[in-house]
């Protein structure tokens, strides 16, 4: 079994990067001569990845104008939020309810942290465990201590690749996870356009024993506000 299709999160309005983002959309803002979604992008193909979905809604037409620039040498469909934003949860319902139905599996990427190339062996190996694993939801996390942005707290426990959350946490969710589209069609949060967070999901699993984890040993690097930012510009 493999995975086709990988969703990107576009949609957000990115306010901790304000004023940068008053104007550009957080996915755009650049590291390396790179916007963060072309980092993505770039990744994501030489995982091998057929068709990647995007969702949008804030500035949506610069993101759009930039992928018609770029003419990317992969399939990419945007599909937008409507008239609200869905937030990472519906936005990620939203764009596997315009996939296939036979499409079960979905890769999905947060664009906000920097993607380097040691994610895609790391990944591939998350894929492999996935699969050999019956579950529904699988979170690419890292030790804070791995962590380029040292304010960040942790996210869950991680205990023989179960994930739970505790007072104190030491794994931080990169932003990379495996979704099922199964535990996604279940429960209030599959009513079409409504909004919610994909951490409602995380938090019935965890209640269920059944949200895996996956460690990436990659140090961790993610544009977490304007602060940060002009800190990982600094040291590239």
């Amino acid at each position: 079994m493999n995975i086709e299709t990988a969703l990107i999160l576009c949609a957000g309005y990115g306010k901790r990067l304000h004023p940068l983002t008053l104007k550009t959309p957080k996915p755009l803002l650049k590291l390396n001569e790179i916007t963060l979604l072309e980092n993505t992008i770039n990744l994501i193909t030489k995982l091998g990845i057929k068709k990647i979905k995007l969702n949008t809604f804030y500035l949506k037409d610069k993101i759009k104008l930039f992928l018609e620039k770029k003419n990317f040498n992969i399939e990419i469909d945007v599909v937008d939020d409507g008239d609200k934003i869905l937030d990472t949860g519906g936005g990620i319902y939203n764009m596997m309810k315009s996939s296939l139905k036979s499409e079960t599996h979905f890769l999905v990427f947060n664009p906000d942290t920097v993607w380097d190339q040691n994610y895609i062996k790391t990944i591939n190996e998350m894929i492999k465990f996935y699969f050999l694993n019956p579950n529904h939801n699988t979170l690419l996390v890292v030790d804070k201590k791995l962590s380029f942005d040292k304010n960040l707290k942790g996210d869950f426990k991680l205990k023989k690749n179960l994930l739970t959350k505790q007072t104190e946490n030491d794994y931080i969710f990169t932003g990379c996870q495996i979704i099922n589209r199964e535990i996604i069609n279940k429960g209030d949060w599959s009513r079409p356009a409504y909004s919610f967070s994909i951490s409602n999901i995380w938090n019935a699993n965890i209640q269920s024993g059944d949200l895996f984890g996956f460690e990436s040993k990659n140090n961790f690097k993610h544009v977490t506000n304007l602060e940060v930012y002009q800190k990982l510009l600094e040291n590239n």
